[in-house]
C-alpha cells in the first residue's frame, strides 16, 4: 500500500471535509495556501456504487489539489465497496469514511455519527471499503462519542478503534465534541490525546481551531500528528500557511484585505471555470466570509448575496476596496 499519510511533513495541516464548502475549486484554493492534505465533501456511497452523474461530480477530483482525499457517506458496506472500486479509478491519495457527521438528515438515516452506536456495522463498512480500496490508504472522521437511542449507554470512537485494530486503518481525524451537543460543548482535546496514545496511525485532531495560536496549542495538547481545519478555513483560505509560519517561527502575517480581495477573486474566477454560473452561486456565502470583520461589512453583505457573474463581484470586490 502507498500510504501518502506517513510520507507527509508533521505536524500535518489539513483541510477538513465539510459538506456545501470544500469543493473541487476551494480545496485548490486551500492547497496552494498551504493545506498538506485536502478532503473534498462527503459523498453518498449509494448514488455512487450506482455511479449516479451527479455523484460522479461531486467526487471529481483534480491533480492541482493532490493529495487529496475523497470523503464516503452511507450505511451499507456493500455499497460502500462498490464505491470504494469506483473511486480507486478516480485516482485519489486516499479515501475517508464520515463516522461523524451529526447532520439529522444523515444521523437520523443511520449514517455519520449514527454508526458509532452500530460498531459492528461500522467494523464492516471499514473492512469493505479497505478491501475495495485495494492498497488506496483508507481513513476516518469521527467524534468523541453518541449515547444510545434511550439515553443510557455511551458508544465512543475509542471503542470503535479498538474493534478495528485489526484493520489497517491509515488514519483518524476526530472531532473533540459528542453528538449531542455538536458544536456548542468545549472541544475535549484530552479526549484526542487519548485517541493519540491507542492509535497507531496518523491522528489528526479536529475542532474549535480558528487561529495559529489555537492550532499550536491543540498540537501540545494532543499529541497529534496534525491538525484538520473546519470552520477556521472560512473566509482565511490562507490559515494553513499561518500556521506552518507560526510553528516554525513564532509569527505570521495577516492579510491586508487587497491580499483577501485578490484571493477571493482567485477562488470566484476558478469556481467559474470549473462549474459556471452554479460555482459563482454556490460561492455567494464565501463571499461574506471573506469580507467578514471590514467596516460596513453588514452592507456589503447584502450586496454580495445577490451577485450573479464575475463582472459584477470583480466590480463589487474592487468598490470595497476603494472604501
Amino acid at each position: 500500500m502507498n500510504n501518502f499519510w506517513q510520507q507527509l511533513p508533521k505536524p500535518i495541516v489539513a483541510l477538513a471535509p465539510m459538506c456545501g464548502v470544500t469543493d473541487l475549486p476551494f480545496r485548490s484554493i486551500c492547497h496552494k495556501h498551504g493545506a498538506d492534505v485536502v478532503y473534498t465533501e462527503m459523498v453518498m456511497v449509494q448514488g455512487l456504487s450506482r455511479r449516479n452523474p451527479k455523484t460522479l461530480k461531486l467526487a471529481a477530483i483534480s491533480e492541482m489539489e493532490q493529495p487529496v482525499v475523497i470523503q464516503l457517506g452511507g450505511n451499507d458496506p456493500e455499497a460502500f465497496y462498490q464505491a470504494a472500486r469506483i473511486i480507486k479509478e478516480l485516482g485519489p491519495a486516499g479515501i475517508d469514511i464520515n463516522l461523524g457527521c451529526p447532520a439529522k438528515k444523515i444521523a437520523g438515516d443511520g449514517s455519520g455519527v449514527a454508526l458509532l452506536r452500530d460498531q459492528e456495522r461500522s467494523y464492516q463498512i471499514i473492512q469493505a471499503t479497505i478491501e475495495g480500496a485495494d492498497g488506496i490508504p483508507v481513513s476516518f472522521k469521527t467524534r468523541t462519542q453518541i449515547k444510545s437511542k434511550d439515553k443510557t449507554d455511551v458508544h465512543t470512537s475509542l471503542e470503535l478503534l479498538e474493534k478495528v485494530k485489526d484493520l489497517p486503518v491509515a488514519a483518524v481525524m476526530v472531532h473533540g465534541r459528542s453528538f449531542e451537543a455538536p458544536w456548542i460543548e468545549k472541544v475535549d482535546y484530552e479526549y484526542i490525546k487519548k485517541v493519540k496514545e491507542n492509535f497507531s496511525g496518523i491522528v489528526l485532531a479536529n475542532g474549535g481551531i480558528y487561529t495559529p495560536e489555537i492550532a499550536k496549542d491543540v498540537l501540545e495538547i494532543t499529541g497529534a500528528d496534525g491538525v484538520g481545519i473546519g470552520h477556521g478555513v472560512y473566509g482565511q483560505p490562507w490559515i494553513f500557511s499561518q500556521i506552518k509560519d507560526y510553528l516554525a517561527t513564532g509569527k505570521y502575517e495577516e492579510k491586508t484585505w487587497s491580499e483577501k480581495r485578490a484571493i477571493a477573486l482567485e477562488h470566484a474566477r476558478l469556481a467559474f471555470k470549473i462549474k459556471g454560473k452554479q460555482g459563482l452561486l454556490e460561492m455567494r456565502k464565501q463571499l461574506l466570509w471573506y469580507v467578514k470583520g471590514l467596516p460596513n461589512a453588514t452592507d456589503y453583505r447584502q450586496g454580495l448575496v445577490h451577485l450573479e457573474n464575475l463582472e459584477e463581484i470583480e466590480e463589487t470586490l474592487n468598490k470595497i476596496e476603494q472604501k
